[in-house]
């Protein structure tokens, strides 16, 4: 049996430690992350995860030997250069702040495109000289106007999933475009049985928070009109009740505090209608008062509006005089 050294007993026992103790246990990829910025990055978690490094083999023999179900799954998830990411937090919260952290950088000879590499078309910064040939070389639009180097039009130049070569690598860099990204990858994070990958942690913020307003408002109006009483429906049910009960009152003529002053304002709206019939057929059949009133209601009607006076003040003073007015004029009608 082949002797194994006692360093590696001891890296596997931290590792199942410190999956034992987290409730989330990520697998990242640190492939192309030059050490300054890792060790940056690993000090702004320090607070809230640790980022473990160890070799392959004994990564996965802490995960086989885990207690926790399922967990080894995360072995099928090693990518370029894996380290293991202990945290309490969420997983998606973990993989938003890993995205957040990652910062633009120049594209190296060898590396995969991302994304489709675009040189935009305008101006650069070089004069006329060699750099025109260079540009078109690598298959750059370029021409000599007014003095300077312009880029004709937009160029992809590097299609996604291509490889970038030196010269390319060389020309963007000049350019001061840096299509490659920086960071710790989240290729996959382990939480109550669960491995999510990465495609699952990108969430779209606010896609989300569109979706839930939606189901919200869904949600809330099937419950306000199959009646299902709840925190939310509860005050909206009791609008429409009180509206429902404050139209039917008015409409069977119920008199309450509320409705009081609605009904006299309608029967009194009622009695000036009747007046004016009756006084169009037989003028002596209402008294001086009432008659009074009519003209006063006549001339108002046919009186141009203010325009300087807001239409609100006018009806908010005719509602109070109406109101106000109530009672005298069903006095005056059938006293």
């Amino acid at each position: 049996m082949p002797h194994v050294a006692s360093w590696k007993k001891e890296e596997v026992e931290s590792l199942k430690e410190l999956i034992e103790s987290h409730d989330v246990v990520g697998m990242a990829n640190l492939s192309d992350i030059p050490a300054p910025q890792l060790q940056k990055m690993r000090r702004s978690l320090k607070d809230s995860a640790v980022v473990k490094m160890s070799r392959k083999t004994l990564m996965s023999l802490a995960l086989s030997e885990s207690k926790k179900e399922n967990i080894a799954d995360l072995e099928g998830h090693m990518e370029g250069q894996p380290a293991m990411i202990f945290t309490d937090m969420n997983p998606f919260k973990l993989y938003k702040i890993l995205e957040a952290s990652k910062t633009d950088a120049p594209a190296k000879a060898g590396s995969i495109a991302p994304a489709d590499i675009v040189v935009p078309k305008g101006d650069t910064a070089f004069k006329p000289g060699p750099i025109l040939g260079e540009l078109q070389k690598v298959g750059i639009p370029a021409k000599i106007d007014k003095g300077k180097i312009v880029i004709t039009n937009d160029k992809t130049i590097v299609a996604e999933g291509e490889t970038i070569s030196k010269e390319i690598a060389s020309m963007l860099t000049r350019l001061e475009i840096f299509p490659m990204e920086v960071g710790i990858d989240l290729v996959a994070a382990y939480e109550d049985q669960t491995v999510y990958t990465s495609d699952v942690l990108t969430i779209d913020e606010e896609k989300t928070i569109a979706d839930v307003q939606k189901a919200f408002t869904q949600a809330l109006n099937l419950s306000v009109n199959a009646v299902i009483f709840n925190k939310e429906s509860v005050p909206v049910l009791l609008q429409n009740a009180n509206t429902k009960a404050m139209n039917l009152a008015l409409n069977a003529d119920v008199l309450t505090s509320k409705t009081r002053d609605m009904i006299l304002a309608k029967a009194y709206s009622q009695m000036l209608a009747v007046a004016s019939e009756v006084s169009g057929k037989d003028a002596d059949a209402v008294d001086d008062e009432l008659r009074e009133k009519l003209n006063s209601q006549a001339a108002a009607a046919a009186a141009p509006k203010d325009e300087n006076k807001p239409e609100d003040d006018e009806e908010e003073e005719a509602e109070e005089e109406e109101e106000e007015n109530a009672a005298a004029g069903l006095g005056a009608l059938f006293g």
